[in-house]
């Protein structure tokens, strides 16, 4: 994990698209659902089960 939370093994799809929706941080996406999450270009599914994993280790979830 980087200093942000978020798993330091996302793609860098996933990371341009979280950027571009304001994710910054592992606690931003307890505000999102996994399905909004989903919808964004460039976050698939291996990158949605990193981020529910990296979120289950923190005793946090999706919106």
């Amino acid at each position: 994990m980087t200093d942000t939370g978020l798993p330091a093994e996302l793609g860098k799809p996933a990371e341009r698209a979280l950027a571009a929706a304001g994710i910054r941080h592992l606690d931003d996406l307890t505000t999102w659902t996994e399905r909004d999450l989903a919808a964004l270009h460039g976050v698939g599914p291996t990158a949605v089960t990193k981020l529910r994993a990296a979120l289950a280790a923190r005793n946090q979830t999706f919106a």
